[in-house]
């Protein structure tokens, strides 16, 4: 997946609500972009914004119900992605939603604004931890004022999850990569509590010599714990297994989806989808990885299950996530071109001509218009997505990509000039920016997905990247489809096919791009910590690698003016060839599975952070007040029924309060214990 890291541009004049509580008054459905509250809520460095499904009505009765149907289904998995998280997750959150929705005293006090708040960044995170630094979130009020509100309330949490909120040194971190055993420095939830590392990876060496196919996603859909024989075994996600009461209502769900599917071959996959949840069977994962690819008609898609290993610090485990889309057929038509050419950018690519494809199989590409996202991709949501994550499937069956038009658009409806005017170098990248900038990540968007995920084949007898690269295959993996897009978004031949008006798309996009690896994203890091997360890590290393390569021969200045950091790019096809460079050597990790060199390639340039530059990053940004995360309050797709009990048309409601969506989801999808 390709997540959201450069619409990071938010004018103060756009803020939403300063205080801690959105106006229910605000919970209004609006019709027109020009009424549109994009942007209704904001806390701690959190920004609260609302997409529009655009074409939704224009959709058949039997469409709207399907787009429904998933819909429903994706939020009724959403405790999982909880559980996943950290064990005390579910635990806590209920105790949230008891206190926020049943409080009857004082809300007045700034102890009740700080419960509020830590609520709504557990919502916002799925869990205790911050989505992005992973760090526990730190409560601004007392154990003695917390207690007060669940007895009040009637809640209660055990000592253990009491010690997990309160003691800022227990479970502090949802995923350490920085040294040591990676499972116990981790708080997720994949692995019983007392399983090392050389444990678990023992595990899956010794359960890959019994499978009867070693390409099957082992370990993606399952829970390793300890059992009465303190031997290692797998708690499968499944119908009768770990999560059921959540996967049964999955399943009632899909297979209504299924009945009013759009084809047979749309059906087909949900049913090898419902199959899946019931048995738990990878080989069964597979088969509809590749039916679902190969439903390439319709207008409704979706992404369902277990599906990204960003968050398992030893690559096995899916996180569940859940997006309904809607294909946006005008974009979708003129962005077709991009995978139509895949076997032109792979046969022109600077990576060794024996890690090309000799045939780039099936790569589908849409734009499409989001109905709704549960999980792992909610509130926090990727812009663009490419999967199945397969390699062997990807390479014999091909893959979707899709871009999420209208998610982009509320981005840059909400969006305004801050961070571009004090962070550019000078006039000339400021305007080229306000012209392309938005054509720019688009395109990046559509190359990194359509393209870059694509590209690439192993070398014969190298395992899986999760096996050989271990905790840096997720890195370097996106550092692979970000360089293969910056690489070609420079190209003539995107000029060519109708894509760009000129290659000043591409010089925005490297403007762009070297700004926010090397400085913006900073501003999502505590002073003093590293950088743990994949796609930060690769944007990190990327940027590094290129600034020093550049700095050598004059392609790029870092300079200093005014006491501030600027970069400017002197030489853009000097800075291409380095990207190029930089491909060929990360797509040559990947096929030969050459751990020590990935390992030094994202330490040394992906990892460290300069105190200097993040403390100035961190001065400018705050002066502009702009928080540096988004994440989106959901449409409500609702049924109309006639006297029967039938459904006769599905409206879309545009709910504009945060929290109120969020005890609504808590009431109406939650059933683990």
């Amino acid at each position: 997946m390709f997540f959201l890291l450069g619409f990071l541009l938010l004018a103060a004049a756009c803020g939403g609500p300063t205080g801690q509580e959105a106006d229910a008054a605000t919970d209004e459905t609006e019709a027109t972009q020009d009424t549109f509250n994009y942007y209704p809520e904001r806390f701690a460095d959190k920004k609260i914004l609302r997409y529009q499904a655009p074409g939704f009505e224009q959709l058949t009765l039997q469409q709207k119900k399907l787009a429904y149907y998933l819909t429903q289904a994706g939020l009724s998995g959403r405790d999982i992605i909880y559980d996943q998280n950290y064990r005390h997750n579910l635990a806590i959150r209920r105790a949230l939603e008891k206190i926020v929705a049943q409080y009857d005293g004082d809300r007045s006090t700034g102890e009740w604004q700080e419960v509020l708040l830590y609520a709504k960044q557990v919502w916002f995170a799925n869990g205790i931890h911050h989505h992005y630094s992973n760090d526990k979130f730190k409560p601004g009020f007392s154990r003695t004022y917390f207690e007060k509100l669940m007895d009040a309330v009637g809640a209660n949490l055990d000592p253990e999850a009491m010690r997990a909120i309160f003691d800022p040194a227990f479970d502090a971190r949802k995923i350490d990569q920085s040294s040591g055993d990676l499972l116990a420095n981790s708080a997720v939830n994949f692995y019983a509590p007392d399983i090392t590392q050389a444990e678990a990876e023992a595990f899956y060496t010794q359960m890959k010599k019994g499978l009867k196919d070693d390409r099957v996603s082992m370990g993606l859909n399952s829970t390793v714990i300890r059992n009465a024989n303190g031997q290692l075994e797998e708690a499968v996600w499944k119908v009768g297994g770990r999560y059921s009461p959540a996967i049964e209502q999955i399943v009632f769900w899909l297979e209504k989806a299924a009945g009013v599917a759009e084809n047979e071959a749309q059906a087909n996959a949900l049913k090898l989808l419902t199959e899946y949840y019931r048995t738990g069977d990878l080989a069964i994962w597979d088969q509809y990885n590749i039916a679902w690819v190969q439903a390439t008609e319709g207008d409704i898609d979706y992404i369902n299950s277990f599906i990204e290993v960003y968050n398992d610090p030893l690559g096995y485990k899916g996180s569940y996530e859940s997006i309904v889309q809607i294909k946006d057929f005008d974009a979708s038509e003129r962005m077709a071109k991009v995978s139509q050419n895949a076997q032109w950018f792979e046969d022109n690519s600077p990576i060794l001509d024996a890690h090309k494809k000799k045939s780039v199989t099936g790569i589908t590409y849409k734009v499409v218009t989001v109905a709704g996202e549960s999980g792992d991709a909610s509130p926090a949501t990727p812009i663009g997505v490419n999967l199945p994550n397969a390699n062997w499937i990807r390479a014999e069956y091909g893959s979707k990509s899709v871009s999420l038009g209208n998610i982009i658009n509320a981005y840059a409806q909400a969006d305004g000039p801050g961070m571009l005017q004090e962070f550019s170098h000078d006039q000339e990248e400021i305007s080229r920016s306000e012209q392309y900038g938005a054509l720019a990540g688009k395109m990046h968007t559509a190359l990194h997905e359509v393209i870059g995920h694509a590209s690439g084949q192993m070398e014969d007898g190298v395992a899986t990247p999760k096996e050989t690269l271990k905790n840096y295959a997720s890195p370097l993996e996106e550092a692979r489809a970000d360089l293969v897009a910056l690489y070609y978004i420079m190209d003539p031949k995107l000029v060519e096919l109708g894509l760009i008006p000129s290659v000043e798309v591409g010089k925005a996009e490297y403007d762009s791009y070297l700004k926010n690896g090397y400085m913006l994203q900073l501003r999502r890091i505590e002073p003093g910590k590293t950088i743990e997360q994949a796609h930060m890590r690769d944007r990190s290393m990327v940027s590094h690698w290129v600034i020093e390569k550049a700095k050598e021969n004059g392609a790029i200045e870092v300079l200093q003016r005014d006491g501030k950091t600027f970069i400017d790019i002197k030489d853009y096809d000097k800075a291409r060839e380095l990207f190029g460079q930089l491909l060929r050597e990360v797509q040559r990790i990947k096929s030969q599975g050459d751990y020590e060199a990935g390992k030094a390639l994202i330490e040394a340039y992906g990892v460290e952070v300069d105190p200097a530059i993040h403390a100035e990053v961190l001065r400018r940004a705050e002066a502009l007040d702009i928080p540096p995360y988004g994440g989106f309050i959901n449409p409500k797709l609702a049924p109309v029924m006639d006297e029967s009990g039938e459904i006769t048309d599905i409206k879309v409601e545009y709910p504009a309060d945060f929290t109120k969506q969020m005890l609504e989801y808590g009431r109406d999808f939650s059933f683990l214990k």
